[in-house]
């Protein structure tokens, strides 16, 4: 861990967090002194995130984001152990590849419900709480979110939506000193990714997108949440930080060598 930033006894509410980006989030946030609540479906994953950690400042919740009555029952559970928040993560994220007239309902009832469903249920829920102390709330985006792609517009949609309503929130909140923002990685090596990193081969074509040359971990990706998320950051809001080793900056035109 490079990243050093005062969050000594912040308290973090954080779903998503058993596995790949959100797991390295829970850990660096732990690292520079916060306090952690983290959300998902798979009780098991979130208590090897926190192993080793001390159960004074861990709280794993298996919970589905995805439903209604999940998000409030998230915020009161973190208040009562710890007495309040200060930071709200949203990571939990659901991901279909195929074109509009093979994606099935489930598949889309399955993405929406967790990417856009779950994040609205979260922000409505958490606000209150924010706005008692002043806080913050990162959503973590996509690339994907930016422009389309082939065979994503399902998963697109649903980043989309996060930037508008990252957009549109802080608007509404800043009055009341929340800050609302976005991290958007491009192609992360996780559990989520795993189809597609197994071999240089099969990444090569992901790769010649990226100037700096390789596919992100969620190493890389961290220290952008936490640096939102800290008082570094405290008179940013509604931005989407684009962490993403500059494919974005590319028109789409291949790198030849």
């Amino acid at each position: 861990m490079t990243n050093a930033y005062d969050l000594k006894d912040k308290v973090v509410l954080m779903t998503g967090g058993g596995s790949g980006i959100g797991r390295e989030i829970v850990k660096q946030f732990l690292a520079n002194g916060a306090k952690v609540a983290l959300a998902g479906r798979r009780i098991k994953k979130l208590q090897e995130t926190v192993s080793g950690y001390p159960k004074t400042c861990v709280l794993p919740i298996g919970a589905d984001i995805s439903k209604p009555e999940t998000a409030q029952q998230l915020v009161l559970e973190t208040e009562n152990h710890f007495g309040r928040i200060d930071i709200v993560v949203s990571d939990a994220a659901a991901y279909t590849n195929a074109t509009l007239s093979d994606t099935t309902e489930e598949a889309w009832q399955r993405v929406r419900s967790t990417n856009i469903d779950g994040f609205f249920y979260l922000a409505k829920a958490a606000y209150p709480a924010l706005k008692k102390t002043r806080g913050n709330f990162v959503a973590i985006s996509s690339v994907s979110g930016a422009g389309g792609d082939w065979a994503q517009a399902v998963y697109n949609a649903s980043k989309h939506a996060i930037n508008g309503f990252v957009r549109s929130l802080a608007l509404d909140w800043g009055a009341d000193g929340v800050r609302i923002n976005a991290v958007a990685p491009a192609l992360t090596l996780t559990e989520m990714t795993k189809g597609i990193g197994q071999s240089d081969e099969q990444l090569s074509p992901y790769v010649n997108r990226i100037p700096l040359a390789r596919p992100a971990h969620p190493e890389d990706i961290a220290p952008a949440v936490l640096f939102l998320a800290s008082d570094d950051a405290n008179y940013i809001t509604g931005s989407i930080l684009t962490v993403d080793g500059g494919t974005s900056a590319s028109t789409g035109q291949p790198h030849l060598d």
